[in-house]
């Protein structure tokens, strides 16, 4: 049950996080009618985004592990970033109304902000 609630409280601020980058950063939009849409919606874009995440990141962290330590650490706002566009391509794809305009700023940003929200939102409310 641990495993289900942790899961749950993921999806429920990593959700959070893109409905609150679409309001704050100029660039980042969805489209929907209502307010059961945008929530399907951005449930929807948070579970692309885990999938992208858990997929991709562990193999461009493994191939490209020498560009990490060559640049300290900071190519990751560069790959955060064009994940976060490969996000939005795919929700387009699938006919989802979250759309990020270009890699910078609003994708580098995006993955920036969204990143911090969820790390925030998952320490304050995943206390057993």
């Amino acid at each position: 049950m641990g495993f289900l609630k942790g899961l749950l409280i993921r999806l429920g601020s990593t959700a959070l996080a893109f409905w609150l980058a679409t309001l704050l950063i100029p660039g980042i939009t969805l489209g929907t009618a209502s307010a059961g849409e945008a929530v399907i919606t951005l449930v929807l874009v948070a579970v692309i985004f885990g999938v992208v995440n858990a997929v991709l990141q562990p193999i461009i962290k493994t191939v490209g592990c020498g560009f990490y330590l060559l640049t300290l650490g900071l190519i990751a706002l560069v790959v955060n970033g064009l994940l976060f566009l490969f996000t939005s391509w795919i929700a387009d794809q699938v006919g989802l109304p979250f759309h990020v305009e270009s890699f910078w700023p609003e994708a580098v940003l995006g993955a920036l902000f969204v990143g911090i929200v969820t790390w925030i939102l998952g320490a304050v409310l995943d206390r057993d």
